[in-house]
């Protein structure tokens, strides 16, 4: 009887310590190695007249903890744009939080999504929410994602039922200097 015992104890620990981590931790974890980190990047899809296209494009994993991080993404001088992302019930969210130059939000700020399922530990999606929907009517339809490997980060967007498709591709294996604080930031 104590070997039975013995044995449905291993199988349970086993069981309950073997089991991988989701693709939604396994991203987040890697995300958070590049935490500090700055890259430069380039438009490799979106419209030809895509104004980012002659601009220096700059992401930096500014700040990081537990379940949030924040992206700040310059285009040129203008350093309005952050993603936040963050970790909640093997889920992923990103919001786009927009500032003026005196740190207040822009009147089109907080709209994005949330991953649907755990997704993979190099590709998550980020279907537009409800308050994206409210807050812009024309964006229910956005879809947004980030793919994350050894190489690179992607930021990408995809309006369904339309040709808008935005991709914006970082080289993390070289690092650029720290710029300044974002709009709305203190460093």
């Amino acid at each position: 009887m104590k070997k039975i015992l013995l044995v449905c104890s291993l199988l349970c620990s086993i069981l309950i310590f073997g089991q991988e981590k989701s693709g939604a931790k396994q991203f987040w974890e890697n995300l958070q190695k590049q935490c500090g980190k700055s890259f430069e990047g380039e438009v490799k899809e979106g419209a030809a007249n895509d104004t980012f296209r002659d601009k220096k494009l700059i992401m930096h994993i500014r700040n990081c903890d537990e379940n949030t991080i924040r992206i700040p993404f310059f285009v040129g001088e203008d350093k309005s744009r952050t993603w936040v992302l963050s970790y909640k019930n093997d889920r992923i969210q990103l919001k786009h939080d927009h500032r003026h130059e005196d740190g207040s939000e822009d009147k089109v700020t907080q709209y994005g999504g949330t991953t649907s399922n755990s997704g993979s530990s190099t590709l998550q999606f980020f279907p537009a929410d409800q308050q994206t929907c409210d807050l812009i009517p024309n964006a229910a339809a956005n879809v947004w994602w980030i793919t994350l490997d050894e190489t690179s980060f992607t930021y990408n967007l995809r309006r369904i039922g339309s040709d808008r498709l935005f991709t914006v591709k970082f080289d993390i294996t070289k690092t650029v200097p720290t710029p300044s604080a974002p709009w709305g930031w203190k460093d």
